[in-house]
């Protein structure tokens, strides 16, 4: 099982800067607030850091050139891990995991072990000339697709993801629309994901979803289910992009100043367990980038009896405000 129960607050990797930040551990304290685990209902897999685009967003640093990607043997002590275990959903991430030639055998395997799938996608990696098939595989196995679609505004996205990606994702949205994604009648799911293009906090979700929903149907005939607004993480490339743009210790007290108590009891590490490519627990895809292991203990999949245990710690840094200002990250 995971280390044993504490209702110490771990707190790695805080890092100097000009202005004065309350660092996360002491916000909660302030609060009167601690973050453990709840059950542990979901699974997140990280597939790796191969990527066909370098997003200017990405908190992995993932792109074209990463060699980090899971292999068979990890795949397969995944599976083994998930039947020692009885998740909800399964969240396969990346990089972009279209691109890890385990996926379909990946996802055949867990199918029958959860009664949910959730695979993220870039879009453009989903239909690159050569994935063409996994759409019908996730249609097959039911598989939820999550796509990455920041703005309507080709301009905007195509700052963030590159160029001529944005009508490449909507050329895809179009072809998962033909196999019945989106719609209600289907029961296959395809929710969109918007982040913000520059170093500010997401519009209002509700007035988002209203006219990603009225534009993408009258200029594309596109549909979906959801869309989720969620800020960027000040991990990784984004990062980066902050510091050079200056924007760094701005965009940083935004996410402090907007902290919300409320979002706390919501938060996505409470009931979920992060693994990466090479079989190493993490309490989030976040903290998977950051370094910060599950707990504070690097601990392999492989020494996992079952899911972590309720009240363990969950390890946290600054950059867990982006998940706990607002209406937080879920």
């Amino acid at each position: 099982m995971a280390p044993a129960k504490s209702s110490k607050i771990i707190d790695r990797g805080c890092e100097k800067r000009a202005m004065a930040i309350e660092p996360f551990h002491q916000t909660l304290a302030t609060h009167g607030l601690k973050l453990e685990r709840d059950q542990t209902t979901t699974l997140q897999i990280n597939m790796g850091l191969l990527c066909n685009q370098t997003c200017r967003h990405c908190h992995l640093n993932t792109g074209p050139g990463r060699k980090e990607n899971m292999n068979s043997e990890t795949a397969a002590q995944i599976v083994d891990y998930a039947k020692r275990c009885s998740f909800e959903v399964i969240d396969i991430t990346g990089g972009a995991p279209e691109l890890n030639i385990n996926l379909p055998d990946l996802i055949e395997r867990l199918s029958p072990l959860a009664p949910r799938i959730i695979i993220r996608s870039n879009l453009s990696a989903l239909y690159d000339g050569k994935q063409n098939h996994l759409s019908e595989l996730f249609k097959e196995y039911g598989v939820a697709i999550v796509a990455s679609f920041p703005s309507l505004n080709e301009a905007q996205t195509e700052s963030q993801r590159g160029r001529g990606i944005f009508n490449t994702s909507i050329t895809a949205l179009k072809k998962l629309n033909s196999l019945g994604y989106g719609s209600d009648r289907s029961g296959l799911e395809l929710n969109l994901v918007s982040n913000p293009t520059g170093a500010f906090l997401p519009s209002s979700q509700s007035e988002t979803e209203k006219r990603f929903r009225e534009v993408l149907l009258k200029k594309w005939g596109v549909v979906f289910n959801n869309l989720f607004t969620f800020a960027n993480v000040p991990l990784g490339r984004f990062r980066d992009w902050l510091l050079e743009s200056g924007n760094l210790d701005r965009y940083i007290e935004q996410l402090s100043s907007g902290f919300n108590p409320c979002a706390v009891e919501r938060v996505m590490c409470r009931t979920m367990v992060s693994v990466s490519w090479n079989g190493y627990l993490y309490d989030c895809d976040f903290n998977l980038a950051k370094g910060l292991y599950m707990g504070g203990g690097k601990v392999h999949i492989t020494e996992m009896t079952g899911p972590p245990d309720p009240g363990s710690p969950i390890s946290v840094a600054d950059h867990c405000y982006t998940c706990t200002a607002g209406t937080g990250f879920t």
